[in-house]
């Protein structure tokens, strides 16, 4: 009855829309919500009418404000109730329970017996059989973070302190007790748990009587796969399901969890629900029906009304919602009593069974200081705002220490507060806060605060027979056994701890995840100052500590430290003196002092002795036996050492303590053969190496050893020192002592050494020992056979005879020594003084770096680099991932390996590994991987699901060294992996072992990581039609007669009979071909002829197959038609028992001239693809082709495809299997050699970087550009430009190279004006010479005659003028400015040549202006005037700098000058930078105005006072000159501003605020020298100069605005002029002022009138732009939307859309053209632009799919400019044959429309060859079309033989259009 009476309430049906309006309002005033009242339904009711309701109001107007908050107020831990229904999150699991996090910052507790009762039955099972079961999943199995659970609150219990715990279940017998099997209906969303496993599905327990719940296999399947990982349902496991079908009155249900149909459930009036049913996490749709400041009241389910207080609107709309605005809401509980429904507007709880991502804080532990109160809640706590913006909460009893102290005043809204952040809330995404004083004040907050070893203060909670619990802080415990609570074992602790005392503990074990802290009060623990050992790599021999022995055994005593680490004192360590029954001595809890012998972490194994260092030493040996024992070291001893000296193949070192000389073989240095090298490298003199073994003792020094493995062997005495105690089958650790043809002698550390004969080397078939084996390599070996007369003995080495256990666990202990010593090296290195070394040894595996490209090198490879100078990152072509790369981009690389010997750091571009997944690993587990490098012992995979960096170890075993080809990996290859670890440690690698070889795949096909060779295989088989696999029966010589079917580059394809296919290559057709001659001339298509098969191809791999391989007669056949090959028995077959295609290319030597045929020209790669033979390939580097500039720049001129080319063969590139070859005869780049290079870089005042073939790097110097040298060497070099080069030296990895004519081109003997001075030899007294400013130094200015040649001009011999102030040379003088001196003295001795400037040595004017002294006072003048105003007070503080700045004032100003010149390059540059740039380009120009323009003129136009030099400025900027930006920057302007021109500063050559300024005021004041009247005079003309030039510029209408004001009264004057408004809001974010910018656009809006469309649209656009570059999303969506309303939308769109792909935001990008083609999909222009910006990103299938859904959707009369526009932008940015395809399908539908012919014709002039023009040109033509239209095509074609064909042709042409035109005058006359 009651669920009758719920669903349908007394008092009828429900009124009609009339009285709506009248039950909202009682809705609204009616205190539904008020917990406090009593129990209220929220239904809706009839209004009540007549007086009472004016009763009500007055007093509801005064209580409005308090109602609505009391309405609103969240829930707190007093609102629960038992019966509650509530969603919650899984916050934690444990073995035996959940923490689950509920809203409004309430945390709950679920029981492992809360689950289901199915499980319950399990574990009651499992308990009574006492072993686990196989089918029973363990609660965090069960259960992780993050999921989202439906509770019922069952208890809520009061702790021992007083709290209240709440005490839920996630029981479906509980949670869905209110719903009955009559209630059930199909689409109703529930939780249930599996409850048995069935034939064809899984029983449900979704908790309703008397209903069998049923999820069938096929159901269930998707879930299975995404979320179980494959592995089926277990008892006891929470599913979301969907009621699908319901029978029998709901005694059987058909139940779903497929994700799509469970995250879109929602709940419906269908489903019957009523307020005694509803359940949490049901999602409705709803309607606000009130907003208040609190939060939302909303109306669901036609009669439901609920709440959502603040925390749970949705955070993007907060403030935007309004009333009947219809929202989807998720039901958060249900109060039983009150009936208050709560509800969510989180988009996160809007799809049900989706986890919440994110589970923690990232700040947690954090005090924070002034945090402002956003809200207070009198039940609940408050609501704090943080600094970034993001709200915090607080519990009420943490806003405070206690009740009493607790003041309510204090949180008003806006005070602020001291504050700590504790927790977090999964379900409102909240921080929690505490404010009280203890916790604030706390040293730890969670166990995951604590260290093992730490000391910590707490106080005793309990006191327990098994010890002590203390607490530690506000939620941590800590247990002290009975073992550990004093120094000597007590009987009674009762009576030495009591309740609250507070004690000192020092921490042995914390383990965070299972919040287990187990701690000791041993007083000798707690106060040892010595090394704690808290993990088995912490043991190194010699170190001392305490520990505890927790066992004595006969054998010795267990010693235990910190985290379980444990070790054992042998008895004859015990005491100096035998003690026979440690038992008697020693007593478990006893506290020991102990020194460590050796440890092996990775067995975990520790030897430890009790007879300390101080103790062993006898006190009564006579000083004689110590001298001679001093320096005796025996063989097996272990020693330290110190570095002396490094050799080539070793260490010298000194055996510490008594200097005795030893010597470390390099390959002894690691078990590792990689290692030794490194080790070498690294090692320094002075160094110290500790455990280091004596192998042997010669005359002159001991042999020492430091292999790991051979010191373990000799700790742990494995090790046999004489024959007679070896027996055949011990395994025995040594090393290689030498390789002979026979077999490798084995030597062990005692110095007994054995044979391992060839037989018994290797199971593997043994050729040559040494490339097994390599001598010190360590090995473990089998004793075979002994002889003891002979004293000899024999050794296995064979891996199945010597394994040390499972292969696995050998393999992954390797790996872990492997990086445990690159580790010891990055050691090393981070020693070193060297920046690069310390950031190398810095850098690890997984690292994401953020780098520029510095080169794309011939191979594909890129090399990268960073802010570090001389790092060198490079990624290979596989590991470029088909990524277009250019020199200058900005790219996030992944470091893959750092090489530490070549200094080199491998990384990747590849984005599932730089973007990896968060995904949870587990340990033991199986992953795929991808191998991404490969190292000599190890190999670095990513895991295929995550993107995770994973290390494995190469081998499985010491002496697993040799692998056949077939066995290596190769990089791209798939591999199975079982992971040991599951977080990268120090090493940034995850470590694994790598499965089964069988478990390997090769690298993925047509993936962007696919390398051009295979791509150029299948290019190279696609012109062979394979229709079927049709068997043949032909033999290697079989003569055989087809028809040629077509005529390929470098093949001709032949049909044989049975439709066989068969394939002649070029190089098969002629005996000799004529060089520049094509043989495929020689055979037409349709031809017949008789050939000679000499191979088979194989269709899948390409590789030519033996005959009597099984997949020979599927090959397509390889055919050779040379006449000599005809002939009887004389053929040459090829060669295929090749085991890969490199053996091929080896049998080309260097220098070798082969015959080769063009197959095409590579525009990327800039180079020719040849073909030599069939089954050979070649490719030329462009810069090979020739020593003509001409050629190099058109070669497709030069080469037409399958011409015959003689070319020498330079070498092979070794990965891909390519001779490399040269047209220019043997390239070697030695010195004396010409060689052709590209421009890198151009490096100002330095010269050139150039790129060479084969990845070689030249500088040039400055002094070697030219013969001549000029003001701007550098002016006509760029990137890629390519330059003829003399090699000058090879002696280094850089070549110095000359570009100087009279070195390149020896026979044309051009004159050399300035001589090449290489040396202090080449400059003799009295020469004048032409060089270039260095510096300008206290002595004198710096002059470079040569590259590292240069002289030094004194003050005295630069100038004859009265010299100006030194601090303004460096105008006169930059750096880089060309000057005459001559040589006035050579000093060879002290390497020092003085110079002369002067005009009477030189000839040439004064370096300083002819008359300087005018200007000079007049400028000092101006100076004092200057100094008078503003800058009175500067001049004291500039007088005390004075000394410093003179010392520091010439690398001041060049630095200075560096900047100016970048600012202008930018415009915009500080105004003082600018300034002093201009004064320097002024001052450096003067005594040559007709000069060529410096290079410091950066070519952009800069304004200047100066009023002598207005007239002359136009002149020195030639208009040729102007740099071209490569792209102008948005919003910004074209030229520099003068931010203060003002008519008050009219001193003409005083800067504003440059260097002179600044070395005016640091010279003293001097008394003002009397000006003679000439030069009052001039001073007056100058002034009035400037003022009349000022006074024009104002006039003057294309003067630059420099100040706000001005701006005002221009856009005044021109108000509608957008460009006007632009330049206005670029002036203001120079000086970044943003928001003085936005309010700039926001007046221009208003201003502009509506008429002028346009320019308000540049507004818009500019906006955008701007809150693009420095808004944030959410005001760059305000503006868009707001552009939306007031402009055409189109083209705010299409605006939008190119701001985002400029500005590199293609995710946002692509969005948006997604919104544009729903929105405007009748509109071309959309479809053409997303198809152009799909093909940008290289996503050819997607723009074919963009083209077929353009063409569904726009009209018919479109398709054909849609489809031509499509081919067009594939000929730009996609690939051209496409576009032909497209282009030829076009017009075999429509081959009358001459536009499309027109852009065809014009694409493939652009794009095509020559001869597909002509072919193109031949076919229109011949068209039947209108004699207008072919009188165009004719004229077309005309025009291009003109331009690009001969003589011939051009007649050609004009003899078919008088064809044309006569055939068609004939058909008019008839």
């Amino acid at each position: 009855m009651a669920n009758l009476e719920e669903s349908f309430p007394r008092g009828g049906t429900r009124k009609s829309h009339k009285s709506e309006k009248s039950s909202q309002k009682a809705v609204e005033q009616d205190n539904l919500f008020d917990i406090s009242t009593e129990e209220e339904s929220t239904k809706r009711k009839k209004s009540q009418k007549g007086p009472a309701k004016t009763k009500k109001l007055k007093i509801e107007k005064r209580q409005t404000s308090k109602s609505v908050k009391e309405k609103f107020e969240i829930l707190n831990i007093e609102s629960l109730c038992e019966g509650m229904r509530i969603l919650g999150c899984v916050k934690e699991v444990s073995e035996l329970e959940l923490v689950v996090s509920l809203p409004n910052g309430l945390q709950g507790f679920v029981q492992v017996t809360e689950i289901s009762d199915a499980y319950t039955q399990k574990l009651n099972e499992q308990v009574a059989q006492e072993e686990p079961l196989e089918d029973l999943l363990r609660l965090p199995d069960l259960f992780s973070p993050g999921m989202l659970v439906r509770c019922v609150v069952s208890s809520l219990d009061i702790t021992e302190t007083g709290k209240k715990s709440v005490k839920l279940s996630v029981n479906p017998k509980h949670v869905n007790k209110v719903l009955s099997a009559e209630a059930l209906r199909p689409g109703m969303l529930l939780t249930g748990t599996v409850s048995s496993l069935e034939d064809h599905g899984y029983l449900v327990d979704i908790g309703v009587g008397g209903t069998r719940a049923f999820l069938s296999l096929q159901k269930a399947q998707e879930y299975i796969r995404q979320k179980n990982k494959g592995a089926k349902l277990k008892v006891g496991q929470y599913l979301t399901c969907l009621v699908e079908e319901v029978k029998s009155n709901g005694g059987v249900v058909a139940l779903s969890i497929e994700h799509s149909e469970i995250s879109s459930a929602i709940a419906t009036e269908d489903q019957s629900w009523n307020l005694n049913t509803l359940l949490p996490g049901l999602v409705v749709r709803a309607q606000v029906q009130k907003v208040t400041q609190f939060g939302l009241q909303l109306n669901f389910l036609t009669f439901f009304t609920g709440l959502v207080d603040f925390m749970h609107l949705e955070p993007k709309k907060i403030g935007a919602y309004s009333s009947k605005q219809t929202v989807k809401a998720c039901i958060l509980c249900i109060h039983p009593r009150t009936r208050v429904v709560r509800l969510s507007l989180r988009p996160i709880f809007l799809q049900p069974g989706r986890p919440l991502t994110r589970i923690s804080y990232q700040h947690l532990g954090a005090v924070l200081d002034n945090v402002p109160v956003q809200g207070f809640f009198k039940k609940a706590g408050a609501t704090f705002r943080l600094k970034d913006g993001v709200l915090a909460y607080a519990r009420l009893n943490h806003l405070s220490d206690s009740k009493k102290t607790f003041n309510a005043e204090a949180f008003k809204p806006g005070s602020t507060h001291k504050c700590r952040i504790i927790d977090y809330s999964l379900m409102d995404e909240l921080a929690l806060l505490s404010l009280r004083k203890s916790v604030i004040a706390a040293r730890f907050l969670r166990y995951h605060d604590i260290r093992t070893g730490t000391v910590v203060k707490g106080t005793v909670l309990a006191i327990k027979p098994f010890g002590i619990l203390v607490k530690v802080g506000e939620q941590i415990k800590g247990l002290v056994s009975s073992l550990h609570l004093t120094d000597v074992m007590m009987k009674n602790p009762e009576k030495k701890y009591h309740i609250g005392d507070e004690v000192k503990c020092r921490v042995l074990i914390c383990d965070p995840e299972a919040k287990r802290l187990i701690m000791t009060l041993k007083k000798t623990l707690v106060t040892s100052t010595l090394p704690a050992i808290t993990c088995y790599e912490d043991a190194k021999p010699g170190l001392q500590t305490h520990g505890v022995i927790i066992r004595v055994k006969n054998y010795g005593c267990i010693v235990k430290f910190y985290n379980s680490v444990q070790g054992l004192v042998p008895k004859h360590e015990l005491s100096t003196q035998h003690i026979p029954d440690p038992e008697k001595v020693f007593y478990a809890g006893q506290v020991v002092k102990v020194a460590v012998l050796n440890c092996d972490p990775s067995k975990e194994r520790m030897l430890l002795s009790f007879k300390l260092l101080s103790d062993s030493e006898p006190q009564n040996e006579s000083v004689e036996n110590s001298q001679k024992k001093e320096g005796a070291v025996n063989i097996g001893q272990l020693v330290d050492v110190e570095v002396l000296e490094k050799t080539r193949d070793g260490l010298e070192v000194t055996i510490l303590p008594h200097g005795t000389p030893g010597f470390l073989p390099t390959p002894h240095l690691s078990d590792h053969v990689a290692h030794g090298p490194l080790l070498h490298h690294w090692l320094q003199a002075g160094d110290t190496l500790h455990r280091v073994l004596c192998l042997s003792q010669g005359e002159r020094h001991t042999l020492l050893c430091r292999k790991p493995a051979l010191v373990s062997t000799v700790e742990g005495g494995q090790d046999p020192k004489s024959l007679s105690e070896i027996q055949p089958g011990m395994l025995l650790i040594g090393y290689v002592k030498n390789i002979k043809d026979y077999g490798v002698f084995v030597q062990f550390p005692s110095g007994l050494s054995g044979l391992s004969p060839k037989s018994i080397m290797s199971d593997k078939f043994v050729t040559t020992p040494s490339d097994h084996f390599v001598e010190g390599q360590t090995v473990v070996a089998k004793v075979t056979n002994v002889d003891q007369l002979k004293q000899r003995m024999l050794l296995s080495l064979r891996l199945s005879d010597c394994s040390l256990g499972d292969s696995a666990n050998t393999s992954f202990t390797l790996l872990c020594q492997c990086l445990e010593e690159l580790q010891g090296i990055r050691s090393l290195m981070s020693n070193q003084d060297s920046v690069l070394t310390q950031t190398l040894a810095e850098m690890t595996p997984g690292m994401v770096l953020d780098v520029m490209v510095q080169e794309v090198l011939e191979d594909g490879s890129v090399l990268f680099s960073c802010s570090v100078p001389d790092l060198i990152l490079r990624a290979t072509n596989y590991h470029r991932a088909g990524q277009e790369v250019e020199p200058g981009q900005k790219r996030k690389v992944v470091v893959l390996h750092v090489d530490m010997l070549k200094l080199e750091v491998h990384v990747s571009l590849q984005q599932d590994l730089v973007n990896r997944k968060t995904r949870k690993l587990r340990k033991s587990s199986r992953y795929q991987g991808i191998v991404q490098h490969l190292e000599e012992s190890f190999a670095v995979a990513s895991l295929v699901d995550t993107g995770h960096l994973v290390g494995f170890s190469l081998t499985s075993h010491l002496n697993d060294t040799f692998h056949f080809d077939s066995e290596k990996l190769h990089v791209g290859q798939g591999v199975c992996l079982t992971l040991k670890t599951t977080e990268p440690g120090v090493t940034g690698l995850i470590l694994a072992v790598e499965g089964p070889a069988s478990m390997r795949t090769m690298r993925p096909a047509g993936k962007d990581s696919e390398t051009v060779e295979v791509k150029e295989e299948e290019d190279r088989n696609s012109d062979i039609p394979v229709k079927s696999k049709r068997k043949h029966s032909l033999a290697i010589g079989d003569k055989v007669t087809g028809t040629i079917k077509s005529v390929k580059a470098t093949h001709v394809v032949v049909t044989l009979e049975n439709g066989i296919v068969g394939c002649i290559h070029a190089s098969r057709i002629l005996d000799d071909v004529p060089v520049g001659t094509s043989p495929m001339s020689t055979l037409k298509v349709g031809e017949k002829v008789t050939a000679r098969v000499i191979g088979g191809r194989d269709v899948k791999t390409s590789r030519f197959l033996p005959i009597s391989h099984p997949r020979f007669t599927l090959t397509i056949v390889e055919l050779s038609v040379r006449p000599s090959e005809l002939k009887k028995n004389s053929y040459s077959a090829l060669n295929t028992h090749s085991v890969s295609p490199m053996e091929k290319i080896k049998e080309y030597s260097p220098g070798q001239t082969v015959t080769c045929f063009l197959k095409k020209y590579n525009v990327t790669k800039k180079w020719l693809e040849v073909d030599i033979e069939p089954d050979v390939r070649g490719r030329i580097p462009l810069l090979l082709t020739s020593l003509n500039l001409k050629v190099l720049k058109h070669p497709d001129k030069k080469f037409q495809i399958g011409q015959a080319i003689r070319a020498t063969v330079v070498g092979s590139d070794s990965p891909k299997a390519f001779l490399c070859l040269s047209l220019i005869g043997p390239y070697k780049l030695e010195e004396g050699e010409v060689a052709m290079g590209r421009v890198l870089k151009v490096v100002p005042n330095k010269g050139l970087t150039i790129s060479l073939p084969l990845g070689k790097i030249g500088r040039v110097s400055l002094f070697h550009v030219s013969d001549s040298f000029s003001e701007a060497p550098l002016e006509d070099f760029f990137p890629q430009k390519i330059v003829r080069c003399y090699i000058l030296s090879a002696a280094h990895r850089v070549l110095a190279l000359s570009l100087r004519s009279s070195r390149t081109n020896k026979e044309t003997k051009s004159k050399i004006e300035d001589p090449e001075i290489d040396s202090i030899q080449d400059v003799k007294e009295g020469q004048l010479l032409r060089g270039y400013v260095k510096s300008v130094l206290g002595s004198g200015v710096l002059v470079s005659l040569g590259p590292t040649v240069m002289g030094l001009a004194q003050y005295a011999h630069v100038s004859q003028c009265s010299p100006p102030e030194k601090e303004l040379y460096n105008r006169y003088l930059p750096e880089g400015k060309l000057i005459t001196a001559k040589i006035l003295s050579v000093n060879p001795k002290r390497n020092l040549i003085e110079l002369s400037l002067l005009p009477s040595d030189t000839g040439k004017p004064d370096v300083f202006s002819a008359s300087p002294e005018p200007e000079q006072e007049v400028r000092k003048g101006g100076a004092e005037e200057d100094l008078k105003g503003k800058e009175k007070k500067k001049k004291n503080q500039k007088r005390k700098k004075k000394n410093q700045k003179e010392q520091e004032k010439s690398e001041l100003s060049s630095q200075e000058k560096k900047e100016s010149q970048k600012s202008q390059r930018n415009g915009q540059g500080k105004r003082e930078r600018q300034e002093s740039a201009d004064e320097q380009e002024r001052l450096s120009k003067r005594p040559k105005k007709s000069g060529p323009p410096e290079e410091d003129d950066s070519g952009v136009e800069v304004y200047y006072r100066e009023g002598e030099e207005d007239m002359e400025r136009p002149k020195a900027l030639p208009a040729g000159k102007q740099k071209k930006p490569t792209e102008v920057p948005r919003l910004q302007l074209s030229s520099g501003f003068i931010w203060d021109v003002d008519l008050d500063t009219l001193t003409p050559a005083l800067p504003f605020r440059g260097e002179s300024s600044d070395s005016e005021e640091d010279e003293k004041p001097q008394p003002a020298k009397k000006k003679g009247k000439k030069e009052r005079e001039l001073e007056r003309q100058k002034a009035e100069k400037e003022l009349s030039r000022i006074e024009e510029a104002l006039m003057d209408p294309g003067r630059q605005p420099e100040s706000a004001d001005e701006f005002d009264r221009l856009v005044l004057s021109s108000p509608n002029s957008s460009i006007l408004w632009l330049q206005y809001m670029a002036f203001h974010l120079q000086a970044t002022e943003i928001e003085k910018a936005r309010a700039v656009a926001e007046r221009a809006l208003k201003t502009i009138s509506f008429r002028e469309e346009q320019e308000k649209l540049n507004v818009w656009v500019a906006l955008l732009n701007l809150e693009n570059m420095y808004g944030s999303q959410e005001s760059l969506t305000k503006v868009f939307e707001r552009a939306v309303q007031y402009n055409e939308p189109l083209k705010v769109f299409l605006h939008l859309a190119d701001i985002y792909t400029k500005s590199e935001k293609f995710k946002e990008a692509g969005e948006l053209y997604n919104r544009m083609l729903k929105r405007f999909r009748q509109e071309k222009a959309v479809w053409i632009k997303y198809g152009a910006f799909v093909l940008r990103r290289s996503q050819a299938g997607a723009s074919h799919r963009v083209l077929q859904r353009a063409l569904e959707c726009l009209p018919t009369k479109e398709h054909v400019d849609v489809i031509s526009k499509f081919a067009q932008l594939e000929f730009q940015l996609g690939d051209p044959e496409r576009a032909k395809a497209i282009f030829e399908n076009t017009l075999s539908t429509y081959p009358k429309r001459t536009d499309v012919w027109s852009v065809y014709i014009d694409m493939t002039i652009k794009h095509g060859s020559q001869k597909e023009v002509r072919d193109i040109f031949e076919r229109v033509i011949h068209l039947s079309l209108a004699p207008k239209r072919m009188k165009f095509f004719f004229k077309r074609y005309l025009d291009y033989e003109k331009q690009h064909g001969t003589e011939k042709d051009v007649q050609a042409v004009k003899a078919k259009a008088l064809e044309y035109v006569e055939a068609k005058s004939s058909v008019m006359e008839d």
